[in-house]
């Protein structure tokens, strides 16, 4: 029989941590690896039957692949503290790694956002995959290294996104600093065209092309988010090159 690992990233998940966990219990093993947090959460985790592993965060690819190390399954699946796998997921999830038909699945997410759940503004990520040695790149939006055909199931992981609006800002924020910073490595520079047309690209496709539109009022504030997003990420890159000047 194929065993699992699900590995969870933690800080300051005291809110969400235990849910997550017990949503899981069907893995062979759970392992936190946390970024110190100040709250509650290792006092949570502590209690529970979970493999526990304590990291100052420097970026999230990194904190990913020291995470690998960790594992002795065959199978590997990433959770986040606020997403939660439905029994129809896991049922999937358990014939998937015991037919090994691809050695690497998408899981589809629906936004969770002011009260409800979004399924047209869907991600569809990596995050159940065969442990053979793969590894993350990119600090931020980290992506896994896959050479093989990747399946996608079927059922939703259930992610509560953001917790209010305060926070979808204070996440778009923490992700343009580190994409800036990955930009700037790179010697990209923040033009006007980057500044103001990229950040309407990126409201017409969501809204538009995604058709994010059907999700009502929570999926206009969604797109509009996402563009301030893009521009955020510009105009830290613009600050980023003045100050080193």
């Amino acid at each position: 029989m194929k065993t699992l690992s699900v590995i969870i990233l933690t800080y300051n998940e005291e809110d969400y941590i235990e849910d997550a966990v017990k949503s899981v219990a069907f893995a062979n093993e759970i392992i936190v690896i946390d970024s110190e947090s100040t709250d509650r959460t290792v006092d949570l985790v502590s209690k529970m039957d979970c493999k526990f592993a304590s990291r100052k965060f420097d970026n999230y690819c990194n904190q990913r692949n020291f995470a690998l190390t960790l594992t002795t399954s065959d199978w590997i699946l990433f959770l986040d503290a606020d997403e939660r796998v439905t029994p129809k997921l896991e049922k999937e999830i358990l014939e998937a790694i015991s037919k090994e038909e691809y050695l690497a699945y998408k899981i589809w997410f629906p936004h969770y956002f002011m009260g409800r759940f979004l399924f047209h503004y869907t991600d569809k990520v990596i995050r159940l995959f065969k442990n053979d040695n793969s590894k993350f790149k990119n600090e931020v939006h980290e992506k896994l290294v896959i050479k093989t055909k990747v399946g996608v199931l079927k059922n939703y992981m259930i992610h509560y996104t953001y917790k209010e609006i305060y926070h979808f800002l204070d996440k778009k924020d923490k992700y343009a600093w580190f994409q800036a910073k990955m930009s700037h490595d790179k010697k990209k520079k923040a033009t006007l065209f980057l500044l103001f047309f990229k950040p309407f690209y990126r409201f017409f496709h969501t809204y538009f092309v995604k058709r994010v539109f059907l999700d009502g009022v929570p999926g206009l504030v969604s797109a509009s988010y996402d563009a301030y997003g893009v521009f955020s990420r510009y105009a830290k890159l613009y600050l980023l090159e003045k100050n080193l000047k």
